[in-house]
């Protein structure tokens, strides 16, 4: 049987209630959820934590599956703030030992001592951005994905602790766009996702 952790990095704050990635959360898990394969354990960063649980969370997990809609360019304050404790409590406690340097030659070998390998993660993200600024000359994000760009230091922190990046899924315009008929495109659309990402692992 697969272990499967979700984490919600969603929150409440401004103008913003959390609950499109709640909703995402709730389509990932009922799509595990009818494969008696995966046993899932989730979290949600609003939550009250107990950072060894957390950590103990990863530990246990085959595969991490983060949901985070961006704000300015970056992850939600609660969600770094769990990021931050979480991977801190696990230092030398099962997420990592070390940067992976030796004071011998310590110029190189640095993020290779990571403590979860052998586990895969997906990242998925929310955006009020529309898909074409990541792709149409001339558009705000320069032909640069969200992978190789804003998400860049969110993928070098998992490959950090030894973890392997599986394909993850961006969903475009969600503030503008996210009327009753989008959100049923929306699942359509991360349902395939998971399909295609998840029949062979």
């Amino acid at each position: 049987m697969k272990k499967v952790f979700i984490i919600n990095g969603g929150q409440k704050f401004a103008h913003s209630g959390g609950q499109f990635n709640q909703t995402v959360q709730d389509w990932t898990t009922e799509f595990f959820s009818k494969n008696n394969n995966y046993e899932i354990k989730t979290t949600h960063i609003e939550n009250e934590i107990d950072l060894q649980e957390e950590v103990e969370k990863f530990v246990w997990a085959d595969l991490i599956i983060y949901h985070t809609p961006v704000w300015w360019f970056q992850i939600p304050n609660l969600f770094k703030k769990y990021i931050d404790d979480v991977f801190t409590q696990g230092h030398s406690n099962g997420i990592y030992k070390n940067d992976g340097r030796s004071r011998v030659n310590p110029d190189i070998n640095y993020g290779t001592g990571g403590l979860l390998h052998g586990r895969k993660y997906m990242l998925t993200t929310s955006w009020n951005a529309p898909k074409t600024a990541f792709t149409l000359p001339g558009e705000f994000f320069e032909e640069t994905s969200v992978d190789d760009g804003v998400m860049f230091g969110f993928h070098k922190m998992n490959k950090f602790t030894g973890m392997e990046r599986i394909d993850g899924f961006h969903f475009h315009d969600v503030e503008k766009g996210a009327t009753p008929e989008n959100i049923v495109i929306f699942k359509d659309e991360y349902t395939k996702h998971l399909e295609e990402t998840f029949k062979t692992l």
